[in-house]
């Protein structure tokens, strides 16, 4: 087997890439290309394998009986240096796979060979302050443009063919902690963004771009009391306060600085028109400067697509104390009940809970745990909100002795959730959602705090413990219809890594002990392992050619885990930092 790298070139390889592309069929991604993309099995053109993000493949020669003989083809390096955190996933479009790396790097690659096409590092400037590793998910792809977000929190659109940048715009500014790690989104010509930046409370927001220009179109800010506006005929107009009132669920003037970063990106339904955004924690963390339910942190948005305008909300979390967000992505499916199709979406929380909303407005249908403990509250309510355990929230330092240290409590799930950013996958085979998750607990508790901007807005420390001593991640089976656990594997290191399910009835994810993984999706049963040599945190993506299936997925060992994660941390400490890209299919005579 031979396994083919790739000589690094300066920021971006010569016309060789030009050459090597001119006889391939290469005609740009369309609006409907990308709708489509969840059934059409020759490319990958959307973060999630379709708009709606359900990460579902109807390819089927790599299945539980062929899984067995899978094989690596070619491995792709991203070189120099910067090994860090590689949560991305590829795209695939003429045989070019387009990809991230860490520290804000674009890499084109013959899917073929594994040579490398082209490179684009962005020129960051120092100071960037990213949350939780110098990480990046992905591009978008659109027309003859590979577009993505930097740790400057800017959007860039490089050309498809030679890498060259077509056009770049600020999004936010990185000095007030701004950056963007999440892949973009295209819906109906528009590149649609988050931003990330919580703990440093910024005011979290949606931006749509036009994405041949980079011309905003509108933006959105996930703050209630913040002004969203439109631009028509290239003029600013006013959209409507978010929320429709300054502070209303926030005390003073702490909504100027809410937090509620849209840091994970989002989806889109077509058949509703909306599109689904998750916020993140209020700020600062400590929940007793800012009683009230801090609209709209820790929440899922339905967002019109044209106007920016908030159609619905969904509060996960209200008054958060414990870091537990609300940017899980929240994916569209259609189930069957009594005779009637419900147009349902389904999202994993950070706190240890799984909803199930009707996508149409927002409403709760159902919410169930899908950990094995969950401490801060003692259920949900009729309406999907929680019903708080008091005991179980951060003390106020206000009522300590010496006012600087709050009352330290145990809580589970620990702030890094029940589920962090791993994307879900939902088999429309099984009707079943994979769940990777994580079983720990934290020590937290609250200090007292004050804004500046660039300046870290905690207000909360910490201490990770893993709840069991033989495993801390658990991938699982959820039914969403049911709230019942199918079956689940269970996983030395904590998992942090998509998932993709096929019709061959398989369920594939990495984890950080380096191994790619395919699982019986009924049954749980593990089919294939492969070890890639670095700790998997990406999310891995399947599509055919010339009759083949092939199976890709980023290797590269980092994000929050070894950063923020305490005890655990030092659990995971051996395992390698890499940089790559595995391609695997099937021998020709299996």
């Amino acid at each position: 087997m031979k396994y083919k790298g790739s000589k690094k070139g300066f920021a971006v390889t010569a016309m060789v890439a030009a050459m090597s592309l001119a006889g391939m069929a290469n005609a740009g991604v369309t609006d409907q290309d990308i709708l489509n993309d969840a059934m059409t099995t020759d490319d990958v053109v959307s973060n999630g394998l379709g708009p709606r993000g359900q990460r579902f493949s109807p390819l089927t020669k790599v299945n539980t009986d062929t899984v067995k003989d899978l094989r690596p083809v070619w491995a792709f390096s991203f070189g120099g240096e910067k090994q860090r955190g590689q949560e991305s996933q590829p795209m695939v479009k003429d045989g070019v796979m387009y990809v991230t790396g860490s520290y804000s790097r674009v890499f084109a690659v013959d899917v073929r060979t594994g040579d490398e096409l082209w490179q684009y590092d962005a020129r960051l400037p120092d100071g960037i302050m990213p949350c939780c590793d110098v990480i990046n998910r992905g591009v978008a792809l659109y027309d003859d443009l590979v577009i993505f977000g930097t740790l400057d929190a800017k959007m860039v659109a490089l050309n498809k063919d030679t890498g060259k940048v077509v056009w770049k715009k600020k999004v936010a500014d990185y000095k007030a902690g701004y950056s963007i790690t999440a892949a973009p989104l295209l819906v109906n010509g528009k590149v649609i963004t988050g931003v990330s930046g919580g703990e440093f409370g910024v005011v979290g927001k949606v931006e749509a771009y036009d994405a041949k220009t980079g011309q905003i179109v509108w933006t959105r800010p996930t703050v209630e009391g913040h002004m969203g506006y439109i631009w028509k005929d290239g003029k600013k107009v006013e959209n409507g306060i978010s929320g429709g009132e300054a502070g209303k669920t926030w005390p003073g003037d702490m909504w100027k600085n809410g937090g509620a970063a849209t840091w994970l990106g989002g989806t889109y339904d077509p058949d509703v028109n909306l599109l689904f955004f998750g916020t993140g924690n209020p700020a600062p963390w400590n929940s007793h400067l800012r009683p009230g339910d801090n609209l709209f942190s820790s929440s899922r948005l339905g967002i019109n697509p044209d106007t920016g305008k908030i159609a619905w909300h969904f509060q996960t979390t209200p008054n958060d104390g414990w870091d537990f967000d609300g940017v899980n992505e929240l994916i569209s499916f259609d189930y069957k009940e009594k005779g009637k199709t419900i147009k349902a979406a389904a999202t994993a929380d950070r706190n240890g809970f799984m909803y199930v909303l009707n996508r149409e407005n927002g409403d709760f249908i159902r919410g169930f745990p899908f950990v094995d403990e969950i401490s801060w509250a003692k259920g949900l309510d009729k309406n999907g909100r929680p019903i708080y355990n008091d005991d179980n929230r951060p003390g106020d330092p206000t009522a300590s002795a010496d006012g600087k240290k709050g009352k330290a409590i145990r809580a589970v799930p620990s702030f890094l959730g029940g589920k962090n950013w791993m994307p879900i996958a939902y088999s429309q085979q099984t009707e079943l959602f994979y769940v990777p998750s994580n079983e720990w607990a934290m020590d937290i508790w609250n200090e007292p705090v004050s804004y500046k901007k660039g300046a870290a807005y905690l207000g909360a420390g910490f201490t990770i413990k893993s709840l069991n001593d033989d495993y801390i991640g658990v991938l699982r089976a959820m039914d969403p219809k049911t709230g019942k656990e199918v079956w689940r594997y269970k996983n030395y290191a904590p998992l942090w890594g998509g998932v993709l399910a096929t019709a061959g009835n398989l369920v594939f994810m990495g984890n950080p002990e380096g191994y790619l993984m395919a699982f019986d999706a009924k049954t749980g049963d593990v089919k294939y392992k492969f070890n890639t040599g670095s700790g998997i945190v990406g999310s891995p993506i399947t599509w055919e050619m010339d009759g083949e299936q092939y199976i890709s997925v980023v290797s590269g060992w980092g994000g929050a885990v070894p950063l923020w994660g305490g005890e655990v941390a030092k659990r995971v400490k051996h395992l390698n930092q890499g940089g790559s890209v595995w391609t695997f299919k099937l021998p020709k005579d299996a």
